[in-house]
């Protein structure tokens, strides 16, 4: 059954040029060409760049879907549906305690180069997972009543993809933040909220 490979190889290209164009090399490359245009258009081009070639990988794995594994029966779907709503929440709360407008790159637009860096937020979803908004977008795919040989493929692939990548975001993260970063990293989970950070400090904000 070969229609998850076209779906996993789909996605695997879609990673690759994400995560190269995530790297600070792209962005240093952008701004040595484009100067402060290059700084401030740099993060809306990569969400839309993101949400274009994401399309193929849907595209795909709708044309490929491959054989059924399992489609949750009524009523069930409603426990399902509601569980996707709860991650459409999370992922709201998640963008709203991190700056949406720089999330989209919007903020970027009209900011000067002397305003204040990326911070860390320790309250809202942020209390009990490193990344609200990963687990919000897995906990959404995962929910899904209708499960293909191609649509197993594309999760799997998107839940290795938002693990690794969480990865060399925090790392990021640390250099940029320092130590406050790494005593939050220390005691909230990155994806499963198993433990909640019960520390008061008041600690600069996180965005992404």
């Amino acid at each position: 059954m070969i229609e998850p490979l076209y779906t996993f190889l789909t996605l695997a290209t879609y990673g690759v040029l994400h995560s190269v164009l995530a790297t600070n090399q792209a962005k240093q490359l952008a701004e040595s060409k484009l100067g402060s245009s290059g700084r401030r258009f740099y993060r809306i081009t990569y969400n839309l760049l993101g949400g274009l070639t994401f399309l193929p990988v849907l595209a795909v794995t709708a044309a490929y879907p491959g054989a059924e594994i399992y489609r949750i029966p009524w009523p069930w779907t409603v426990l399902s549906s509601l569980g996707q709503v709860l991650a459409v929440s999370l992922l709201l709360a998640g963008l709203q305690q991190t700056d949406p407008w720089r999330f989209l790159g919007l903020r970027q637009l009209v900011e000067s180069p002397a305003s204040p860096g990326p911070s860390l937020t320790i309250t809202g979803p942020y209390r009990y997972v490193r990344h609200p908004l990963y687990s919000a977008g897995l906990l959404f795919i995962w929910l899904t009543p209708l499960m293909t040989t191609s649509i197993l493929a594309l999760n799997i692939g998107i839940t290795l993809y938002l693990y690794i990548g969480s990865i060399f975001e925090e790392r990021r993260l640390e250099r940029e933040l320092g130590p406050a970063y790494a005593d939050y990293r220390r005691q909230v989970p990155r994806l499963m909220p198993w433990r909640i950070w019960r520390r008061s400090e008041t600690l600069p904000q996180h965005s992404e």
